[in-house]
C-alpha cells in the first residue's frame, strides 16, 4: 500500500487530501481516494458529499467581491405551484441574462419557504450589472441583492474569499420532491485547478499537517478512521480595519 497526496485549487482555497492506494495501481497520476461503508445510507450520504464538495469547489473558482448574490420572489400574479413552472422561469431568466452578457457566470438555485412554502430562487452572478437584474426580474421583487464579502468567519477565522459557507447553503435548498440537479450553472464557469496525485512518505496528522503552499494558511483538517485526511488552506487574507468580525449568517428569511 502506498500513500498519496492531492492538491486541489479552487479560487483562494487550496485542499490537500491524503490517502491510501494499493500497490497494483500502477498510475497515481489517476488515482482517487476510496472509502469503505458499512450502510447502504453511508455510501449515499458519501455521494451527496462528494457533490457538495464538487460544487463547493467551482462556486470558489468563480466568484469574488466583484460577484453578486441575488435572491428573487414571486409576485401573486406569477406565483407558482408545482417545481417545473419554476424552473421554467429560471431557465427563460437565466436566458435573457446571458443574452445580453454573454461572459457572465451564473449559478442559480430554487428554494422554498420553510413556512409560506412559497417559491423562491437565489442567484450567484458574476459579470452582471445591478441595475440589469432588477430590471430584467419581472416576475416580482427582488428581495435582496448585494457583493459577495471579501472577509468570511468560520470558527473566528477570517477565511478571506473563501464562500465554502454560502456554497453550502445554498446546495441544501435542494429537496427530493424538486428532482433533477441541485442546481444550475452556465457552462463557461472556469474549473478548479486539480494537481496529480504524487506520493508521500511523511506521516502527516490534524496536527501535523502539509505545509502550506506559498501565501496560504492553514485553516481546517479532519480525517477518517480508513486513513483518509483532508487539509485546507485559504490564500492569507488582507488585513481588514474592522475590529470585530460579523459572523457569516447564511439563514434563509423565507
Amino acid at each position: 500500500m502506498r500513500r498519496v497526496k492531492k492538491r486541489t485549487f479552487s479560487g483562494v482555497v487550496c485542499e490537500q487530501e491524503v490517502f491510501t492506494i494499493s500497490d497494483r495501481v500502477q498510475d497515481i497520476r489517476k488515482a482517487e481516494p476510496r472509502q469503505r461503508f458499512k450502510t447502504p445510507e453511508e455510501r449515499e450520504q458519501h455521494r451527496i458529499n462528494i457533490s457538495r464538495k464538487k460544487h463547493a469547489r467551482y462556486f470558489n473558482e468563480n466568484f469574488s467581491p466583484r460577484s453578486l448574490y441575488s435572491t428573487l420572489t414571486f409576485d401573486v400574479e406569477h406565483e407558482c405551484h408545482e417545481y417545473r413552472d419554476v424552473k421554467r422561469i429560471r431557465d427563460l431568466f437565466v436566458r435573457r441574462l446571458k443574452y445580453a452578457y454573454p461572459d457572465a457566470v451564473i449559478f442559480i438555485y430554487v428554494g422554498r419557504g420553510k413556512s409560506t412554502h412559497r417559491f423562491h430562487i437565489h442567484m450567484v452572478s458574476d459579470g452582471i450589472p445591478e441595475d440589469f437584474i432588477e430590471k430584467k426580474w419581472e416576475f416580482g421583487s427582488v428581495l435582496r441583492i448585494e457583493h459577495l464579502r471579501e472577509h468570511n468567519y468560520y470558527n473566528g477565522i477570517d477565511h478571506g474569499q473563501d464562500y465554502t459557507g454560502l456554497a453550502n447553503y445554498l446546495f441544501d435548498h435542494w429537496t427530493p420532491e424538486q428532482g433533477g440537479h441541485r442546481w444550475k450553472q452556465t457552462r463557461n464557469a472556469k474549473k478548479p485547478e486539480a494537481e496529480k496525485p504524487t506520493e508521500v512518505k511523511r506521516n502527516y496528522s490534524e496536527a501535523k499537517p502539509p505545509r502550506p503552499p506559498k501565501g496560504y494558511i492553514f485553516v481546517e483538517a479532519k480525517s477518517t478512521k480508513y486513513g483518509y485526511q483532508y487539509f485546507k488552506y485559504v490564500l492569507e487574507p488582507p488585513k481588514r480595519k474592522r475590529t470585530k468580525p460579523k459572523k457569516a449568517n447564511f439563514t434563509d428569511q423565507h
